[in-house]
């Protein structure tokens, strides 16, 4: 079983992506915030994949995903964004600072399964 860590401000859609995982036969754990997500990195918690809203106060999902590149231990974790924004520019910045995926709000399951699908497979041929 796949560990999904959510990383979304917005508590009830944390809570709609945690049960379409669950669905999708992963544990998750979510954060409200990425400031958490990553002081759970730093205990020492890893999960296989990590699903972060882009839109988030103080930091935001790209800050954080910029964080995971830098360092050496998270540099290769899957990473799938997640925003109501369907801007090019929001798409290509994540894409250009390593994410492995990108999904709308609302999300369906099925494009859920298919992005992680993506991510895994990616990382897999790395």
């Amino acid at each position: 079983m796949k560990l999904v860590w959510i990383v979304d401000d917005d508590a009830e859609m944390g809570h709609a992506v945690s049960l379409m995982l669950k669905l999708l036969d992963c544990e998750t754990k979510h954060f409200n915030s990425p400031r958490l997500a990553a002081q759970a990195l730093l205990g020492g918690g890893r999960p296989d994949l990590m699903v972060l809203d882009i839109n988030m106060p103080e930091v935001s999902g790209l800050d954080m995903l910029e964080f995971l590149r830098r360092r050496r231990e998270w540099k290769n974790l899957p990473v799938i964004m997640l925003s109501s924004e369907a801007a090019d520019v929001m798409v290509d910045d994540a894409m250009k600072l390593g994410a492995d995926g990108y999904v709308m709000k609302p999300v369906t399951i099925e494009e859920l399964e298919k992005v992680m699908s993506q991510a895994f497979y990616k990382h897999l041929m790395k």
